[in-house]
């Protein structure tokens, strides 16, 4: 126990009608849908970046948050930082939380020391998860915020700093494997480039395939049962970043021969940033059969950059959930909280609440997805928009057709298509019957 959050009572089920504060409204941990209790369909996550190791800086201003583990620059503050970060699992009752290298150690510098202070680090988170319970999502190395990594890290010009990558890689995922996490996931913030005036795109390409191919041949070899993650995001901090979407992240695994060895963790606001919506991203995953794991969140409106709010939007999240129900579910991944509080929010209640109405409106997005599954009314109006391609002659003319053969059935039964109405309006009532 910590007195961080002292006078915060545990989080609980309190219903819809109620006025407790520090009280979940929707999200019912043990409700069954769909054959499923809620908690294990959702498998909620805390990022410990966001909520821990972030001070409340932003381009234009510095250190907002006075925590008691600032400055976070030696084992006794991470350790500090650790207490209160299991505290707070405790008190919202979440399965898993995830972490960067660089959010649980002191940053010394080289890689000999962060090695043993990572070790001594995630030893200590260890124990704490076999008091609690709590389990580990994944784990994840930063490879973009030290000087370092200003060019990229396994796509670097220079092959030091691939080095470094790839001993840092190798020291996370050994972390991850003792702590017995779910998945581990990549996120190449750096891996682009801001001109080709200095670039040989296609040698950091390759360099990047071949990195990512020795994380999977070590993951075999150590005998991590979990997940391969890569984060597709399209830019900010790197004008070009190879991994641009979930579509783009495909053909990259394709490329290199990784396509049935690692799939992807996809964020809201990610997808916003890539012109796409997050549930498009997501059943574009499922289609490739590469979905993984969502970090969920979302972007102001009004900002053109990835502002990693806490969600609250319930017809959007139930879009994201309706897709995710559809693909089957999680497996190995879940509902990672990638999502932070506004630098004026500075209480320790304010971070517990955001979580809290977060996870509610996650509930609620799950409950109108699985609702609408389970009618099955969208998936009819969408069968029997493709209705005309189970016929025999529609599965005859993709099985052998050729562009002569079709081009004499046209000719032969007179073929002269009219168009059929999409009815978007009608599903988008029905769709708004339900959330």
């Amino acid at each position: 126990m910590t007195d961080f959050f002292r006078d915060i009572p545990a989080v609980t089920y309190v219903g819809p009608n109620s006025d407790v504060e520090f009280g979940f409204r929707h999200y019912n941990k043990d409700e069954v849908i769909l054959g499923k209790r809620m908690e294990d369909h959702l498998r909620f996550a805390v990022a410990w970046w966001h909520s821990f190791a972030w001070e409340g800086g932003d381009p234009f201003g510095g250190q907002t948050f006075l925590r008691p583990w600032h400055p976070q620059d030696s084992m006794k503050t991470a350790r500090i930082k650790a207490d209160v970060a299991f505290e707070m699992f405790r008190i919202l009752g979440v399965p898993f939380y995830c972490w960067h290298d660089a959010d649980v150690r002191p940053e010394t510098g080289n890689f000999a020391d962060n090695l043993k202070t990572l070790n001594e680090i995630t030893d200590y988170m260890a124990e704490k998860q076999a008091q609690t319970g709590i389990r580990l999502l994944w784990g994840t190395a930063n490879m973009f915020s030290h000087r370092r990594w200003m060019a990229g890290a396994s796509t670097n010009p220079d092959p030091e700093v691939f080095a470094f990558a790839a001993a840092t890689v190798k020291s996370c995922l050994d972390a991850t494997h003792k702590m017995g996490g779910q998945n581990y996931v990549l996120w190449g913030g750096r891996e682009g480039y801001e001109t080709l005036l200095n670039t040989d795109l296609a040698q950091e390409l390759d360099h990047m395939g071949r990195f990512l191919n020795m994380v999977v041949e070590y993951k075999h070899r150590i005998g991590f049962k979990g997940t391969i993650l890569v984060e597709p995001k399209p830019q900010e901090p790197s004008k070009h970043q190879y991994d641009y979407d979930a579509a783009t992240c495909f053909g990259f695994l394709q490329k290199y021969g990784l396509e049935k060895e690692v799939k992807l963790n996809l964020e809201q606001g990610h997808a916003i940033l890539a012109g796409h919506s997050f549930e498009h991203e997501i059943a574009t995953a499922a289609a490739l059969g590469v979905f993984g794991s969502i970090d969920m969140n979302r972007n102001d409106y009004q900002s053109g950059w990835d502002t990693d709010q806490f969600p609250n939007n319930v017809p959007e999240t139930a879009l994201a959930y309706y897709e995710v129900l559809r693909a089957g579910g999680f497996t190995t991944g879940g509902t990672n909280f990638d999502a932070k509080v506004r630098r004026q929010s500075l209480d320790p209640a304010d971070l517990i609440l955001a979580h809290v109405g977060a996870m509610d409106t996650c509930a609620r997005g799950l409950k109108a997805a699985a609702a609408l599954l389970q009618s099955g009314e969208l998936e009819a109006a969408r069968k029997a928009r493709y209705a005309g391609w189970a016929t025999p002659q529609a599965r005859q003319m993709l099985a052998s057709g050729t562009l002569e053969s079709i081009t004499a059935e046209v000719l032969a039964r007179g073929i002269n298509p009219q168009p059929v109405s999409g009815r978007q309006e009608r599903l988008e009532n029905l769709w708004n019957r339900y959330v």
